[in-house]
This record gives C-alpha cells, structure tokens and sequence, in this order.
C-alpha cells in the first residue's frame, strides 16, 4: 500500500459524481418564467388586472390634471386646483359607479341595455336644442346643468351602444339567428348610424370613430363574414372620407400628420408642441409639475394632450407606464371575453374593451403625430368628468364579468381573512372541547412549582 511522505496512509477521496444536465427549470430564470405563466393562468388575474389598472390610470391622471391645469386655471382667474377639484369629484362619483356595476348581477346589465339606449338618444336629441345646446371649441354636443358643470351625452352613447349591442346580439345568438346577414346587421348598424348621425350633427368626428370601433368591434365579435365586414367598413370610410373632405379644419388636422413646424397660420401648432413636450421630457422628465409647454404654448395640455405634459413631466419611462397600465386593461379585458360562455359578456366585455383600447390608441397617436388630431380624451387619465363617469361604469362591468367566472367564483369565495379563519378554529375547538381556559403567565408559573422547579 503506497503511503505519502509523512508516513500516514492516503486519504481516500470519493469519486466524484457526474454532474447532472439542467433542465430549463433549475435556473432561476426558468424559474421565474415558471411562477410568472402560473400567477398569469391564475383565475384572478384578469380580476386584479382590472381593478388594479383602472385604479392606478385613474390615480395617475388625478395627478396629471392637476399638474396640467394649474397654468390654465390661473389664466382664467380661476383657483389653481379647479379643474382638480371638478376632476376629483367625478372620480368619486364613478368610483361609486364603478363599485355599483361590479356588484349587480350581469341579468340587471341586461335590463338596463334598452332604457341607456333611450335616454342616450334623447340626451344627444336634446343638445341640438336651440338654447340648450353648448357649443364648445367649435362642436355643439354639451347640455349645461347649471353653473361650471356639463355633461356630453354622447359619452353616454357610447356605453349605451355595448349594452344595447350585447343584449341584442346574444338574443340572436340564443335563437341561432346571426347565421344570416340580415339578423346581424339590423337592427344593430342602423342604430349605430342613428346614433353616429346625431353626434356628428354637433361636429364631433372624434367620438363618432369610437362609436365606429364598437360597432365593428361587436360585428367581429358575433363572427360577420369577411365580405359582410368589408362591406360595412368600405361604406363607413366612404362616409368619414366625405365629411373629412368637405370640412377645412378636418382637412388641416390631416395634413399635420408627422408635422415638425408650426405651418402657415400656425395650423399645426398643437400638434407640434405636443412633439416639443414629448421630445423635452427625455429618459425620466423634467420633474413633476416642471413642465414648460403647458404654461400657454399647448392648448388642452390637461385634456386631449395631457399624454404630451406627461412625457415631459416624468419622461419615457411615464409615458411607458401609462401605456403599460393601458395594455395590461386591454389583455385582461380580451380575456374575460375570450373565456367565458355567456354570448352577451362575452359582446359587452369585448365591446368595453374595443372602446377604451381604440380610445387610447386614438388619443396616443395623435400626440404621437401619428394620426390626425381626432379631439377624444386619454380614457380615465384626461380631464373631464362626462368621459370618467361612463368609462367607470364600463371598467365596472368588466370586474363583475371577471367576477362571474366560475373559477373566479371558487376563488374568492375562498379567500378569507386570516385573523377571521383562526377565530373560527379558535371558536370551534372551544366548543368541542368545554369553556375556553386562557393560558396565562400565572399559570405557567404555578404549573412550574408543581413540577418541583423553583
């Protein structure tokens, strides 16, 4: 047996065993992919996402606004929290809503389909009034309540026409009727005509493409033919390619796609400052409330360009935030349409969806310059109380849809506070076994002495 210089033995040494292939698994970043898909197919995820995203843009904008009024409010001698305060209030009040419409059962959705639908129309009627009507930067769609307050009914057409349109499509459906061209298309596309030519009696073009989304969005929903949704959509374009046409402003909105100097007259003056806002705000913004353009250079910095003081404020990384949030809204909302059974959550969650994504898309690539300036606000971000108040309501009928699915059901009604769960044992172990005996340091202390331990 050899030995080693000393005299002693050789240490034995264990063969070394081969190392083992890792899988994808073991590595901490399959790991983390893992745990991230599991948490995603989660039933709840679509349910916080909502709820979540919603809250945070609506938080978010709260700030914004007040960063971006502050300057147009003093201009008009006006306190510098005005458009603040008349912010704040709507978000209250469409919380109240938001809570309301995830609580009510989807068969009460379903009731208030038609009588929305009526006052929706006899609101947008009512604004072409003489002496009702308010006109506003050039279009008539507003009714004033009296004092600084006003409402825009059209706003209101919108959620009346998801409702309507999901109520009307998933009757059809239950009888095995959208297999013909003619039970899809009517009554649905003359009330949406009716309800596109009353809006674009006050001039409002924006809003009007946003009604066009929805109806499309419900068209595709309910399975239209492709020659059926060409149709429809060549006759739309035909229609906005003639209004476009025959209106100077809207032809000026056009040409200042991609524009990068104010033009003759200024007429690109918005959009380009709204580029000067993005272009200045750098990787993480000037600072909050630092903003240079909105003090008289961009016109509606806190409403349809909030998005522009935003990028200068808290810089690409804001604005990344903002469309994160956005995104994440509109995953959730495709989800709880793509999973579910009932055909009319199905058309109303894909319609709440179509209208706050198409919305955000819109206003986005306007600042962008991207897209022409259509006048829509930033859903729940902008100011503007009429836009909040059904949006809301909207997001609250994505949260009782997420709400209504089966799995979700299973999972909340799991869900129980700790501190409620350990009196409940606490309280069936008292009385499985007598009256409750409190475990006391006196106790302890004589229990040691009988022990013999001093």
């Amino acid at each position: 047996m050899p030995t080693s210089r000393t005299g002693r033995p050789p240490v034995q040494r264990a063969a070394r065993r081969p190392a083992l292939a890792r899988t994808p698994h073991d590595n901490p970043a399959g790991r983390f992919v893992t745990r991230a898909r599991r948490a995603w197919d989660r039933p709840l995820t679509a349910y916080y996402l909502i709820l979540g995203g919603s809250l945070l843009i609506t938080v978010l904008g709260l700030v914004m606004v007040y960063s971006a009024s502050q300057i147009t409010a003093l201009q008009l001698s006006l306190p510098g929290s005005y458009f603040f305060r008349k912010q704040f209030l709507a978000a209250v009040i469409g919380g109240v809503l938001m809570l309301v419409a995830s609580r009510m059962p989807v068969k009460l959705h379903r009731a208030l389909a038609y009588p929305m639908l009526a006052g929706a129309v006899f609101l947008m009627a009512l604004v072409q009034v003489p002496g009702i009507g308010v006109e506003i930067n050039g279009n008539q769609n507003w009714i004033s309540l009296g004092g600084s307050f006003q409402i825009q009914p059209s706003e209101f057409g919108k959620l009346a026409l998801v409702l309507w349109g999901a109520d009307l499509l998933a009757r059809k459906q239950d009888k095995r009727l959208l297999t013909q061209w003619k039970h899809m298309l009517v009554p649905l596309v003359p009330a949406a005509f009716m309800l596109l030519g009353l809006i674009m009696l006050g001039g409002d073009m924006g809003t009007a493409i946003i009604l066009t989304a929805i109806l499309f969005g419900l068209l595709w929903l309910a399975g239209a033919p492709t020659r059926l949704f060409v149709g429809v959509l060549s006759v739309a374009l035909a229609i906005g390619f003639i209004l476009i046409k025959t209106s100077p402003n809207r032809m000026s909105r056009l040409a200042c796609i991609g524009a990068t100097e104010p033009g003759p007259h200024d007429t690109c003056w918005q959009a380009v400052h709204g580029i000067y806002a993005l272009a200045s705000g750098g990787f993480f913004g000037s600072g909050l409330g630092a903003s240079v353009e909105k003090w008289g250079q961009l016109p509606e910095a806190h409403t349809d360009f909030i998005f522009a003081i935003t990028g200068e404020e808290l810089g690409l990384a804001g604005t990344l935030s903002v469309l994160a949030l956005f995104a994440a809204l509109g995953y959730a909302g495709i989800r709880v349409a793509g999973r579910t059974e009932n055909p009319f959550v199905r058309y109303a969650a894909g319609g709440v969806t179509t209208w706050i994504t198409a919305q955000a898309v819109i206003n986005v690539g306007a600042v962008l310059g991207l897209l022409p300036i259509a006048g829509v606000p930033l859903p729940l971000f902008s100011y503007g109380g009429s836009a909040l108040l059904p949006t809301m309501f909207a997001v609250g009928l994505l949260i009782a849809f997420a709400r209504d699915d089966p799995a979700a059901r299973a999972a909340l009604a799991m869900r129980q506070p700790r501190f409620g769960r350990k009196r409940a044992a606490v309280r069936g172990s008292a009385g499985a076994a007598g009256p409750r005996r409190w475990n006391t340091m006196r106790r302890r202390a004589s229990a040691a002495r009988s022990s013999g331990e001093r």
